[in-house]
């Protein structure tokens, strides 16, 4: 499920001042094809613009993050991790040994939601799915 995010349009359209070092970050942001914890967005930031920081990279991020642009994730191996806002709604399924997250879209289990909602008396308004688990060709 990768798709390409102009961050950097992102920026623009919330009405934020792109620095050089934001755009680099944007950037790095809208090529990822995974989902980066800060120090890996810095490592490869510092590939492009080696005269960014760490604190640089934390700031913007932050900034990001507030704006709407970014959405922040705990996948339960204690690192904050990010993707840039999806313009469709997509739950994640993260594979505990080796912290790969596989992106998925399921509209059975999009409209059972709906109806657990509604059968607790409430209209669903948004929702996060995080599924845990290892692969089941892998030798224990």
């Amino acid at each position: 499920m990768n798709r390409k995010i102009d961050v950097e349009a992102l920026c623009h359209e919330k009405g934020l001042r792109i620095t050089e070092q934001r755009r680099v970050i944007a950037q790095v942001l809208s090529d990822a094809t995974d989902h980066p914890d800060v120090e890996e967005l810095h490592r490869r930031a510092a590939t492009v613009d080696s005269g960014i920081s760490i604190a640089t990279v934390y700031r913007t991020v932050r900034l990001f993050e507030e704006a709407g642009i970014l959405e922040r994730h705990d996948f339960g191996d204690g690192r904050a991790r990010y993707e840039a806002a999806p313009e469709s709604h997509h739950d994640h399924l993260i594979d505990v040994e080796t912290g790969n997250v596989i992106e998925f879209v399921d509209p059975e289990l999009e409209q059972l939601q709906k109806q657990i909602a509604e059968k607790l008396g409430f209209r669903l308004v948004d929702h996060r799915m995080e599924l845990y688990g290892v692969a089941l060709d892998r030798k224990n």
